[in-house]
């Protein structure tokens, strides 16, 4: 069965019994972490609506006329915004996407954040001023960044060149952030909190793909490149200049040493410590990532 089969199904359930099934909204369903967080849900037997441009009923961050259907019946959202909270706009897109939840009657929130980010954090403002049972998810680097994401490619070609030095990051898993998002969407006892989930130690940039060699048993360089020589390869690769200016924002500011240091958040919300990147790294080679 295909995922709009199953949003489809899962909808017309909903409809026909909407005052005992709850039914949860996970936007970025295709992403990294809001795909963990809908497989998780189901799993345990939760109505969930996946919410992606290619849903049905379609639900698109630019295009507010989408949301209200999306909305429908919905009791709680696992919220994740596109393409980051980093971006100029972002809170205010918050903030109308709060007001139409509040209207379509959604008890519960759950806001997907990222560490020493401004608009990130005024986004958190706007939710924590609702009157939503509302938790907030604060993410260090994604360790799937890697296996997933924007360097997959980099680190299959045997070279990952970035626009960073020393700094320290403790990369989280994003199984990670699905278990803490899960726990604050079905639990009580969440309400009112904010976790800034990272891994448990820090490494460069140049540890983590160090990592992944060993893990994958193969050589793989890092190497620092400047700013601009990755915005351009960026620009001839065809990626859109939202994402490149997100990009660059996150590698001058956010990596600028603010957040090199290591937090409890996963411990707090889930009682375990969190995952630990090499872990990841051979996880993710057992598993193919970069085959």
């Amino acid at each position: 069965m295909n995922e709009n089969t199953s949003e489809n199904t899962s909808t017309a359930q909903t409809a026909a019994d909407s005052t005992t099934a709850p039914l949860t909204l996970v936007l970025g369903a295709s992403g990294k972490t809001g795909r963990r967080v809908a497989e998780r849900l189901e799993a345990a037997g939760a109505d969930v609506r996946r919410g992606s441009r290619s849903a049905s009923p379609a639900f698109d961050w630019e295009d507010p006329a989408t949301w209200p259907a999306a909305l429908e019946g919905v009791s709680a959202v696992y919220l994740s915004f596109f393409p980051d909270l980093a971006v100029p706009g972002a809170p205010e897109a918050i903030a109308a996407f709060a007001e139409q939840a509040r209207r379509a009657g959604v008890r519960r929130v759950v806001l997907l954040s990222g560490r020493g980010e401004v608009e990130a954090q005024r986004a958190e403002q706007v939710i924590a001023g609702t009157a939503f049972d509302w938790t907030v998810v604060r993410a260090s680097w994604f360790a799937q960044n890697f296996s997933e994401g924007a360097f997959l490619d980099a680190v299959l070609s045997g070279e990952v060149a970035l626009p960073v030095g020393d700094v320290g990051e403790p990369f989280v898993d994003a199984d990670d952030i699905a278990d803490v998002a899960v726990a604050a969407l079905t639990e009580d006892g969440h309400h009112g909190r904010v976790y800034e989930v990272t891994g448990p130690r820090l490494l460069t940039f140049a540890e983590a793909v160090a990592a992944i060699a060993l893990a994958t048993g193969r050589e793989i360089a890092f190497v620092p490149i400047p700013l601009d020589a990755f915005t351009g390869y960026l620009a001839e690769a065809g990626e859109p200049q939202e994402v490149i200016d997100m990009l660059a924002y996150l590698f001058t500011e956010v990596l600028d040493g603010r957040n090199a240091h290591v937090t409890d958040g996963v411990f707090r919300a889930l009682g375990r410590q969190p995952r630990d990147f090499a872990d990841f790294a051979f996880t993710a080679a057992e598993n193919g990532a970069w085959k």
